[in-house]
């Protein structure tokens, strides 16, 4: 099966270990990786602090680098989430309507890729310790998955899942949000933490590495002793080239 890859500008950036992860993990799944190097940014920061024509610009170059055809898998959903719904408020009626529309049914993060398309779940990963999973906002109300990454996350030898208090809150970063709102923002994620904490959770794990940024720089500035996992990064670790997949 032939996929095109949307490594999101954050992404890029600032893990782009995650990127690689993806591609490995695709891969192994028996994907042949398509990658527009083109590609830049779906637009979702202009776009939510209320920038709608710099968000709609960005969108439109979105929409010609990539296929309504083919299948568009990215590891975060708060990006993919972006192109789901808030590309309804820029592109309805637009003469790129069409595509649009096709592009949006195309798109997935990648758990809801791995489980509900491909119907796989276990890529021989390891990892030593307890952790807990962070349901994103995106994650859980625009992608609607919660069971997914669950089930990919349950098949990792030496992992015991938790199940932590409040999973679906919010951690607080919410893009602009972390930066206005600096003091509710960092109470947020003070309170995801010492959840996963009360758990005594060596990780958190989630499909949002925006999310974990901001967690995990709560957890620096504390010197606490857990750590933060994008949840391609646990599903491509301690692989075994023996494996069978």
């Amino acid at each position: 099966m032939k996929i095109e890859l949307f490594i999101p500008c954050f992404v890029d950036q600032l893990y782009p270990e995650t990127a690689f992860n993806t591609i490995k993990i695709l891969e192994k799944a028996g994907c042949e990786v398509a990658y527009n190097s083109k590609q830049t940014c779906c637009g979702q920061p202009a776009y939510n602090a209320g920038y709608w024509e710099q968000a709609k610009e960005i969108g439109t170059k979105f929409l010609a680098d990539f296929s309504d055809t083919e299948y568009i898998v990215a590891p975060s959903a708060s990006c993919v989430g972006m192109v789901k719904t808030g590309y309804n408020d820029l592109f309805t009626n637009t003469m790129v309507h069409n595509k649009c529309r096709s592009l949006q049914s195309n798109i997935f993060e990648l758990s809801d890729f791995l489980i509900n398309v491909l119907k796989k779940d276990y890529f021989g990963a390891e990892l030593e310790g307890k952790a807990v999973y962070h349901d994103s906002c995106s994650g859980l109300r625009e992608c609607k998955i919660k069971a997914e990454p669950r089930r990919l996350l349950s098949k990792v030898i030496g992992l015991e899942m938790l199940e932590m208090k409040d999973t679906d809150m919010c951690c607080g970063f919410g893009g602009t949000f972390a930066v206005k709102f600096d003091a509710i923002s960092s109470a947020m994620a003070e309170q995801k933490v010492n959840n996963a904490l009360e758990m005594d959770a060596d990780y958190i794990i989630s499909t949002d590495l925006s999310c974990l940024m901001h967690l995990d720089g709560y957890i620096q500035k504390n010197n606490l002793a857990i750590k933060t996992m994008h949840l391609a990064d646990v599903l491509a670790n301690g692989w075994l080239e023996s494996t069978e997949y």
